[in-house]
């Protein structure tokens, strides 16, 4: 099965990459082919609400969203990894799905949605934060739901840790590691 992850943080090796590490090792085990993108690591310039990909379905950028536009199509799971900022997303995630105005253009405007292939779509929502009120994760679930829908990923599940802040502090959650290592598993089922 093909796999796509986004790696939404700009803290290398801290709490976000931890989760979703352990997400990816049980799929990496079975042997599932997988392309991790590290959002904070490339060149993706933000939404310029031009309107080209009204007419077209395709955004006229040139970056390093080509690649993942690609990655898109062909993905069968999505995994989408992300710190909880202000609430929210990540910048870094954020420009990504802005970017994904494309694919809603082709699907909403168009009627041309992304097939689903042999296996359907799912997703897999991985979300941190060190606030302990519920409304970040609330609102992050919201903006993922809007992009897993418009990339034609009619179900996903959210896994949120709150109150988790310091780097490495994942580690020390009863239960983080082996919730995502079950929802990893879990995502391949069909």
């Amino acid at each position: 099965m093909k796999i796509v992850a986004f790696q939404g943080s700009p803290r290398p090796s801290g709490n976000t990459d931890t989760l979703l590490e352990a997400a990816l090792k049980p799929l990496k085990e079975a042997g599932h082919e997988i392309i991790l993108f590290k959002l904070n690591l490339m060149r993706i310039k933000p939404c310029q609400d031009c309107g080209s990909c009204e007419k077209s379905g395709k955004c006229i950028i040139d970056d390093d969203m080509i690649e993942i536009y690609s990655a898109i199509r062909a993905a069968e799971r999505i995994i989408l990894a992300s710190p909880i900022f202000f609430f929210g997303l990540s910048a870094q995630v954020k420009a990504m799905i802005d970017r994904c105005q494309a694919f809603w253009c082709e699907k909403y405007l168009m009627k041309q949605s992304i097939p689903e292939g042999p296996y359907g779509r799912k997703g897999l929502l991985l979300l941190v934060g060190g606030m302990k009120k519920e409304i970040g994760m609330t609102c992050s679930d919201a903006t993922a739901k809007a992009f897993f829908r418009t990339v034609s990923v009619p179900h996903h599940e959210t896994l949120s840790f709150m109150g988790v802040d310091a780097k490495g502090a994942i580690l020390e959650h009863p239960t983080a590691l082996s919730e995502v290592r079950e929802a990893g598993r879990k995502l391949v089922v069909v």
